[in-house]
């Protein structure tokens, strides 16, 4: 070999080592997500949910941001119950799904909703970190427990607030029949916790799977459990009652996972932050109409908000 030759194979070398070194700090053209990306990159991580739309829809859209930031990831949506899923969370048979502050404070911390802190967020985090479990930065929306009533019920009978329900039911005990699912007639924060804060019980509760409760509210029930966030309310033309009481606690979804996994992959915080950030009340309210209202697929409405929004490439 020539001196000239040697002299060019080595700069070829040299020249393809530093194009590798650039690429492993994030140079050329791999864009600010890259070295994120890498991180979760071959990481194999499963996303858990509870039953209802807006849980699975928010496991989609965790499942296609971590699979586009390179993970393989498995599905394991719709467990039913908030313990259940918790549980799955703290065995390790899930790695991460989203829950709320409220459910946090209630009935993972075990609290009352009697003296709940200003800053419910930060006392849930601080909280759950002695369960080595930690929360992500809370998205804008939340989606709170309501009662809810046909809207020409309510306006027939002047009710705009759970004080006007109260009176209501206890004049007319015919009319006081409220459809449920079975978490809410037995948290503290739900059933039990709301007739004692107003001081009045319904007359009758009907148990139904919470995706039936919506179109069973003026058929079944006079009354119906709700979320605030669920598109169902005006399709269905249903007037939410006023906590006029502020009975109902906080209720702001953020992601939950296992101190340990967030510790092994610390990108899938980075990742997940301008997510969260993007999910006010008015749009998790109408990609949850999107499944409920139009029957589209929990992950196609996933994947089509993430492109729109440019958060998944």
């Amino acid at each position: 070999m020539n001196t000239s030759s040697a002299q060019a194979k080595t700069l070829t070398v040299l020249s393809v080592g530093l194009t590798l070194m650039l690429t492993a700090c994030g140079g050329g053209d791999t864009g600010g997500g890259a070295a994120a990306d890498s991180e979760v990159a071959g990481a194999e991580l499963s996303v858990g949910s509870k039953e209802f739309t807006e849980s699975i829809l928010l496991a989609q859209i965790t499942a296609a941001a971590l699979e586009n930031a390179g993970a393989t990831v498995e599905d394991k949506t719709g467990i039913s119950g908030s313990a259940t899923v918790r549980e799955a969370l703290e065995t390790g048979e899930v790695d991460m799904y989203w829950d709320y502050t409220g459910t946090g404070w209630v009935n993972i911390l075990g609290n009352t909703t009697e003296n709940v802190p200003e800053d419910l967020y930060a006392a849930v985090v601080e909280g759950d970190a002695a369960n080595n479990i930690a929360w992500l930065e809370p998205a804008p929306f939340e989606n709170t427990y309501r009662i809810a009533v046909p809207t020409s019920f309510a306006e027939e009978n002047s009710l705009t607030t759970m004080s006007d329900a109260a009176s209501y039911i206890q004049e007319n005990p015919n009319d006081g029949v409220v459809c449920a699912a079975s978490e809410f007639i037995n948290r503290d924060d739900g059933l039990p916790g709301l007739e004692a804060a107003y001081g009045f019980e319904f007359s009758s509760v009907v148990e139904l799977d919470l995706n039936l409760i919506y179109t069973q509210i003026g058929e079944e029930c006079s009354f119906g459990e709700v979320f605030s966030t669920d598109a169902r309310i005006v399709s269905n033309e249903l007037t939410v009652l006023e906590d006029d009481q502020a009975f109902f606690v906080e209720y702001q979804g953020a992601m939950t996972l296992r101190q340990e996994t967030l510790d092994e992959y610390p990108a899938i915080a980075d990742i997940m932050a301008p997510i969260s950030e993007a999910l006010t009340n008015e749009t998790i309210t109408e990609l949850n109409g999107k499944i409920d209202n139009d029957g589209e697929e929990p992950r196609d409405v996933a994947d089509e908000w993430l492109e729109s929004e440019g958060l998944i490439g």
